[in-house]
């Protein structure tokens, strides 16, 4: 069965003032739309096309090496932009609390220090891509991926991510990608990073 394109789960309008109504519908019908009609290319006639997003990208290595990019770039698209739309909420923001709390403080230090850390991997990623809280298996860490790589093809499970490909913000912020990421925290949903992470516990 075909991928598809995961509704957005709140109007347009919800993120804003952080993010804007025209950046989330060009993002989500047009950018995330795309990587899914691609990705449903790219593997049409392969029975990799039934697996799980998430399972297709651990198994990269059983794609044909042609088609092997394409799946790579656009099946990432796919499933690190379904993860960003649930991250986000009109409602979200502050601080997480309980187990998620705990566990950032103690690998960071202190929710600032874990804040920089973010923004530092945010910024510090030339071009496009992302940054990321994952667990490794062990812990908490926070990491940078180019494109649309996956922490998940590493064998990392990704917890929360914050999109700096340029059409994630270039409406609202320009090049200011500093500001972005600051504005990006007022609708981050802790709730769905904390059940993210009890799963992978």
């Amino acid at each position: 069965m075909p991928y598809t394109l995961p509704d957005l789960p709140y109007p347009f309008d919800a993120l804003e003032p952080y993010i804007d109504a025209r950046t989330m519908e060009v993002h989500h019908d047009k950018h995330h739309q795309t990587y899914v009609t691609n990705l449903n290319a790219a593997l049409e006639g392969s029975d990799l096309g039934e697996l799980p997003i998430a399972e297709l990208l651990t198994k990269l290595d059983e794609v044909a090496p042609d088609k092997r990019n394409a799946v790579r770039n656009n099946g990432g698209g796919h499933y690190n932009h379904s993860l960003f739309w649930e991250s986000l909420s009109g409602s979200g923001g502050g601080e997480p609390s309980g187990e998620l709390a705990s566990a950032i403080s103690s690998a960071f230090g202190s929710f600032a220090d874990f804040q920089a850390k973010i923004k530092a991997a945010g910024l510090g990623q030339f071009g496009s891509g992302w940054a990321w809280l994952v667990h490794d298996g062990s812990g908490l860490e926070v990491l940078a991926t180019p494109n649309q790589d996956s922490p998940i093809s590493a064998g990392k499970t990704p917890l929360l991510g914050v999109d700096v490909w340029e059409h994630a913000y270039y409406l609202l912020y320009q090049n200011r990608r500093p500001d972005y990421i600051d504005a990006w925290w007022n609708v981050v949903n802790w709730d769905t990073v904390a059940a993210r992470l009890s799963a992978a516990s």
